[in-house]
């Protein structure tokens, strides 16, 4: 206990001490990348580091730059806290580049957080590359009144901050509080490295913030550091409340200004009042001129090049919201030339729901078209729900719906064509599958899990995909995973967190048994899917029924069996040996059984299954057996609507109810 107490308030010190650029609170700098002294990247560096605390002091709290040629190149990236003005920018980044040599001496890659801000050099690009792979976290040892109250509260207001900052802020960079009780508040800070992109910085957050739990729980505050983003809680105010507000603007700080509004210092002069008064009279008159005659050359091109609109009138309200959408209106004259009048040479692939063809505009873009079924009710609900759901998400995981056509008797969905198509043609081909390496498929793992993840919690609206599958996952160039087909998805209340609904739909093989057997969803259910589709990315088995040991046997009845005997080398066998990591491959198994549990509570969240995607460091729980898909199991309620085969591949669904839509923008209450 005596050994335990400096440590303590050392913990102490650090969260509440006043800021210090002096006393960093976290120092990477590994030992496998020295350079030798007086070496031209040294010189390099020095130059480097000379020139950024002043360069970020001047640009609103943050620079990145490059120096040298390669191989020896410097690359450098500073930061301020964005409630920090330039001053202390400045005094805080100067500092921190006297520190760093002597706490990283002779060192090619190195970082220095401190209270206010952090400092990083490399030999090697880090631009634009989100880094969750080191970590450092701190605690305050105080536990928190009232945990359960308290970490409910902290967790909404951290998944507030994250998105805002991602999305909303240009310093990528949010403060705020909310109440505890009517005497305590929590008050929390999250912040990225600007160099991300939007996704790259929710990600990063959305880590650190799942991390919470498994480091800091119950307690008054705590902070983690990646090294791509931070955050930081705490029942007090640690942050310029008034400069965090300004700087949570949407618009960018001037450029050469103060990073802190209060820095702004503004003259009485009278001359300078008859200057921004001379500035206006002559800039309003150029402005108006310019704009109409923008507006006029925009009235020209579109009649030059618009084509005629031939469609018929709208008698459905269907179509009156999906035509007021976000997404664009194709010509049916438009998307025929680009399919060459949707010819089988052009088809890509048929589903439950009507065809899919490649395209080819004239400007050149690929477009991937959906031809829904003109007979099928359930075709014209799916096109409602495309249309309504993606124009509104965004994310590099999901399927980039381009726009719609609604003409004649044709409804199409216009998507963005990928060029390796879906997940299944490689995964379960025997001749194509070794072509997925395991670098690849932990990518496609990994992809998919922060998809889902935007899905449930992160995107503006709560969406339960409720058909996750092989078949669902498109791949680009690039083996980049995107989810598609968001036809059965399901628009959740946001206070709810279980729904129940008469009309199942989904796909054999990928349905969670409380969703199959009784017709209750939720993300978990979604979670259940995920799992399946992990296993079988790893072994590159589908979830069918195999002959093993002389008697029937589903995918995860067959992962179970070797998982719980310990005999775990078959599970290996599905990915090529080129690359293969074992024990990364089990701990996808690991994690894929945690997902497919029967019991809906036990599987964890698409939060946490992102951080165990990303840290090794997590011990993992261990799995209850699966939900098992036996021949006995008594799923008569699911009915195949369009006459599928028995491999269960196809999507089943019930007979329809004609009265219920599967979501719409009103469609908020749980049926």
């Amino acid at each position: 206990m005596s050994n335990l107490l400096p440590l303590l308030l050392l913990c102490s010190s650090l969260l509440t001490a006043p800021t210090n650029a002096g006393d960093p609170v976290y120092t990477y700098c590994p030992n496998n990348t020295g350079y030798t002294p007086g070496s031209a990247f040294q010189a390099n560096l020095d130059a480097l580091l000379s020139s950024l605390p002043s360069a970020a002091a001047a640009s609103s709290g943050f620079s990145k730059s490059t120096t040298g040629a390669a191989p020896d190149q410097a690359y450098g990236l500073a930061q301020c806290r964005a409630d920090v003005n330039a001053s202390n920018c400045l005094t805080c980044l100067d500092d921190s580049a006297r520190d760093m040599a002597s706490r990283c001496p002779g060192q090619k890659n190195a970082m220095v957080f401190y209270n206010t801000c952090v400092l990083r050099h490399s030999n090697a690009s880090f631009f634009g590359a989100v880094d969750t792979s080191k970590w450092y976290y701190v605690c305050n040892p105080k536990n928190a009144t009232q945990p359960e109250q308290f970490r409910s509260q902290l967790g909404a207001l951290m998944r507030n901050l994250t998105a805002r900052a991602a999305y909303a802020s240009s310093r990528m960079f949010a403060a705020g509080s909310a109440a505890l009780t009517p005497f305590v508040n929590t008050y929390g800070m999250v912040q990225c490295t600007r160099d991300l992109a939007a996704d790259d910085c929710n990600l990063c957050l959305s880590n650190a913030v799942a991390s919470i739990p498994n480091h800091c729980d119950g307690k008054q505050g705590g902070r983690l550091f990646y090294q791509s983003c931070s955050i930081r809680f705490e029942v007090y105010p640690f942050y310029n409340v008034q400069a965090a507000e300004a700087a949570m603007s949407p618009a960018p700080a001037p450029g050469g200004g103060p990073v802190n509004v209060n820095d702004h210092s503004v003259p009485g002069s009278n001359g300078s009042n008859q200057r921004v008064r001379t500035a206006l009279l002559v800039s309003i008159p150029v402005s108006v001129t310019l704009l109409v005659l923008l507006l006029v050359a925009a009235l020209y091109l579109c009649k030059r090049n618009g084509k005629p609109h031939k469609r018929v009138q709208i008698a459905s309200p269907d179509e009156e919201e999906m035509r007021s959408s976000e997404s664009l209106l194709y010509d049916l004259s438009t998307l025929r030339a680009a399919t060459d009048n949707f010819s089988e040479e052009n088809k890509l692939g048929e589903g439950g729901f009507g065809s899919v063809y490649k395209g080819t505009l004239q400007n050149g873009q690929d477009i991937a078209v959906k031809r829904l079924s003109a007979t099928s009710q359930q075709g014209q609900v799916e096109m409602k729900n495309e249309v309504v759901l993606l124009a509104k998400l965004q994310h590099k995981n999901l399927v980039r719906l381009l726009g719609c056509c609604i003409e004649e008797h044709e409804r199409l969905l216009v998507y963005e064509f990928l060029l390796n198509n879906s997940l299944d043609k490689i995964l379960f081909d025997p001749a194509r599958q070794q072509e997925l390496s395991w670098g690849q498929r932990h990518k496609i793992i990994e992809g998919i899990g922060r998809g889902l993840l935007y899905l449930h919690e992160d995107s503006r609206l709560t969406i339960i995909h409720r058909d996750l599958k092989a078949s669902n996952i498109l791949l680009d160039a690039d083996m980049n995973p995107k989810i598609s087909d968001f036809g059965l998805a399901k628009l959740f209340n946001m206070d709810a967190s279980v729904c129940n609904t008469s009309r199942i739909a989904g796909t054999y093989g990928y349905m969670a048994p409380e969703y199959a057997l009784h017709g209750i969803f939720s993300a978990k259910s979604d979670v259940f899917s995920y799992g399946v589709l992990v296993l079988e990315i790893v072994t590159g088995r589908r979830n069918t029924y195999t002959h093993a040991s002389g008697s029937s046997e589903d995918l995860l009845t067959f992962v179970w069996r070797h998982w719980s005997s310990g005999s775990v080398q078959q599970l290996l066998e599905g990915c090529p040996a080129d690359g293969r990591r074992p024990q990364e491959i089990l701990r996808c198994v690991h994690m894929g059984l945690l997902c497919v549990q029967e019991d809906q509570h036990l599987r964890p969240g698409m939060a946490s299954v992102v951080v165990m995607l990303n840290s090794r460091s997590i011990t993992l729980p261990a799995p209850t057996a699966p939900a098992f898909a036996l021949p006995d199991r008594p799923l008569t309620a699911v009915v195949d609507a369009r006459g599928r085969g028995a491999d269960g591949q196809g999507p089943m669904v019930a007979a329809p109810e004609p009265s219920i839509n599967d979501v719409s923008v009103s469609d908020l209450e749980p049926r």
